[in-house]
């Protein structure tokens, strides 16, 4: 440690101890390493001829592929990876008759850049690689597919599709051969899409300001072009009988320069094409509204060719990301699921007869704050809660066996396990319960409240509530600001292993005596349109900050908390808001912790602001547009320009192999403040991404924040 201009600085190196962390849990408490210790599956997926579902298992950072078969589901490790090593597993999937489960190994996927480049986290002189694997359900040695990405199995079960070097390799799916390349095209090629039949290939050919649908049938044969056009079109889905193709059409890039600060209509449409000859119609266009823009919620349009000659979408029409249904000779669309809540994770049972999805729907109010499963007819809006409760459900599959619905499931005390049930209802049955560890502290989790309040322009906002002590003597407060922006923190362990971890730390602050308010501020999803795309937020004027500044007048209202004693931290989006806080309201914040954040958004390497920057940049042409008012309002919504104003100390972490924002931002702040004799900390960890590939970067991340807070805002006057 060293000091200098009465700056702290923290060193990369230095021990877990050296940040000031409680190592003992507090009265009555836990620890970090106990309450970090649980384990987080995610991409859970199906056989689509049989009754097999695998996932990935992450154990405190070791990652392996799990397996269950029915009608027993028994939990079981197939493969044997020990080590803490950064290498995430995703892509997984399994053969139509479940005999194969391939998965790829290393990269950093929830990135804005270079998610298939190798990811390097325990330093190593040799750098690990992005491969792909394939590994018998029965049990056996993986076997190394190669290099690639975002491999697809044949419906024949034989061959797994990849990317590669901007074009689409083939490769058996037992490794007996060597991987060859099948189209190589000008431009990117990707969403590959296997015919029903696993005759043909579907697939995307991104050109930058354009993009076409093409369908790749042999080494003899010409790629078919399906309606090609200067417009950029995405998602090909195949009809049950592989003879035609629906997808999504949205204008090229180009045009004049349109305003920058103006929200507008974002248009698009749905086609379908023959498969054999590539002529096209359009079939249904968006109405042409701000609701009725592209939507960007998971998934996107989330377009599927159903049973029953019917075509499912999803789209915000009417102020909610909801499913509809069209014949697929066109007419008006039907909503499946009406009401106010929204539909993501959306995937088609095997038969074609049935959408299912994790979505904020139940009979209570606290339900908005949560997700469930819900199922649906592809065509009748009959939506069924499948597992109402004071529990969270997210990313549910059908089986092959169409008999059993397969999903993650967790709750405000219990992490995440999967889960099966029958497909009509059910007794749910939880797996690899054994997994989760003995010492790990359950029942001294808090459960969250839910509550409100209102922003300074009259906006009601939602947040949950942390205290685990209810009353007592006036104690420190923390507020909490997801980062995206597009989220939702929930009423229970979060389906983000990211926001998990979130979620996990909350609860370790207010064991520790804190109380938190995780905060849920405009421009995340879950509330609606209007909420989801609020008028001048982030670049365009950051009136996303009212919540969070109005979060921590609220706390003031509380007899619990210490009003001149109030924290905030977050990561991404919510380090952004978090330096903003800090800038601009030092007088609220007595101390903030800013992972990763973004700082200046006229820059290239604010990643949240890199829309506004590309607009900006279109627009300096010979045209006038709105640029120069648009830099200005950029500037003004960045943190760094309210440095004259920021007096509370702050900690600073990053990775600098981060891919979503760039570590540059970092760099870029600590400069001003040490100008302007702010006091800050700060924590680099090299070569570890975004999302802290590895378990114990993770643990050092979280265990510096609260050892930060526990020494900052202990003090009576910070």
């Amino acid at each position: 440690m060293s000091m200098r201009a009465g700056v702290v600085i923290l060193l990369a190196s230095a021990s877990i101890t050296a940040h000031g962390v409680a190592t003992q849990p507090a009265a009555g408490g836990f620890t970090a390493e106990q309450v970090f210790s649980y384990p987080f599956p995610n991409q859970l997926a199906a056989a689509s001829k049989a009754g097999r579902i695998a996932w990935a298992l992450n154990e405190q950072g070791r990652r392996n592929i799990w397996v269950a078969e029915a009608p027993r589901f028994v939990a079981r490790q197939l493969t044997t990876y020990a080590e803490d090593d950064g290498q995430e597993l995703t892509s997984v999937a399994l053969s139509p008759n479940g005999e194969w489960v391939v998965y790829v190994r290393g990269g950093d996927h929830g990135s804005n850049w270079d998610d298939g480049e190798p990811v390097n986290a325990t330093n190593s002189p040799t750098p690990p690689k992005v491969e792909m694997w394939s590994v018998p359900f029965a049990g056996g040695e993986p076997r190394a597919l190669g290099d690639g990405d975002l491999p697809k199995i044949s419906p024949r079960g034989d061959l797994v599709a990849f990317e590669k070097s901007r074009a689409v390799w083939v490769v058996p799916i037992d490794g007996s051969a060597a991987a060859r390349r099948v189209v190589a095209t000008m431009g990117t090629s990707a969403d590959i899409t296997w015919a029903p039949d696993g005759s043909r290939l579907a697939f995307v050919s991104d050109r930058d300001d354009h993009a076409f649908i093409g369908v790749y049938r042999d080494e003899q044969t010409p790629i078919t072009w399906i309606a090609p056009s200067t417009s950029r079109d995405s998602s090909p889905r195949w009809s049950p009988d592989g003879t035609r193709l629906a997808f999504v059409r949205r204008p090229g890039r180009g045009g004049a320069p349109q305003p920058i600060l103006e929200p507008r209509h974002q248009p698009w449409s749905l086609w379908t094409a023959d498969g054999a000859t590539g002529e096209g119609r359009v079939l249904w266009k968006a109405p042409d509204t701000l609701r009725g823009s592209f939507p960007t919620t998971h998934g996107n349009a989330n377009l599927h060719w159903a049973a029953r000659g019917r075509i499912v979408f999803l789209a915000y029409v009417d102020g909610w990301p909801h499913l509809y249904s069209m014949a697929e000779g066109g007419g008006e669309p039907l909503l499946l699921t009406p009401g106010n809540y929204m539909a993501e994770y959306i995937t088609l049972s095997p038969d074609g007869a049935h959408l299912v999805f994790a979505g904020n729907a139940g009979s209570t109010p606290d339900d908005l704050h949560r997700r469930h499963i819900v199922k649906v007819p592809v065509d009748r809006a009959e939506p069924q809660v499948m597992t109402p409760g004071t529990g969270v459900e997210w990313t549910p599959v059908v089986t092959g066996d169409t008999a059993h619905l397969a999903f993650i499931a967790a709750t405000a005390q219990q992490p995440p396990l999967p889960a099966v049930m029958p497909v009509g209802g059910g007794r749910i049955t939880q797996l690899a319960a054994d997994r989760i560890p003995r010492n790990f502290p359950a029942q001294q989790l808090v459960v969250p409240e839910a509550v409100s309040y209102e922003a300074g322009d009259g906006l009601t906002v939602h947040a949950q509530l942390f205290d685990a002590r209810r009353g007592g003597s006036k104690r420190p407060a923390i507020v909490y600001v997801h980062g995206g922006p597009p989220r939702q923190m929930l009423l229970g362990w979060h389906y983000s292993d990211y926001y998990s971890r979130a979620y996990a730390m909350n609860q370790y602050l207010a064991s520790r005596g804190f109380v938190v308010l995780s905060v849920n501020y405009r421009l995340g999803i879950g509330y609606g349109y209007e909420f989801h795309q609020p008028a001048a937020a982030g670049a365009r004027g950051a009136s996303e900050y009212l919540d969070v500044k109005a979060a921590a007048e609220y706390l003031r209202t509380l007899p619990q908390v210490d009003g001149s004693r109030v924290g905030i931290y977050g990561g991404s989006y919510g380090g952004y808001l978090t330096a903003l806080a800090l800038a601009r309201n030092s007088d609220l914040f007595a101390a903030g912790v800013d992972i990763h954040g973004v700082h200046d958004f006229t820059s290239r390497g604010s990643g949240s602001g890199a829309a506004l920057v590309s607009a900006v940049a279109e627009a300096a042409r010979i045209e006038k547009g709105d640029r120069e008012r648009a830099l200005e309002v950029a500037w003004q919504s960045s943190p760094v320009s309210a440095i004259a104003t920021w007096r509370s100390p702050v900690l600073l972490i990053h990775g600098d192999d981060d891919r979503n924002v760039r570590f540059s931002q970092t760099v870029d702040l600590v400069r001003r403040l040490d100008a302007a004799g702010v006091r800050y900390e700060e924590i680099v960890v090299p070569d570890d991404t975004h999302h802290w590939m590895r378990h114990a970067n993770v643990l050092k991340v979280h265990t510096a924040t609260a050892g930060f807070f526990e020494r900052v805002l202990r003090a009576a006057k910070p």
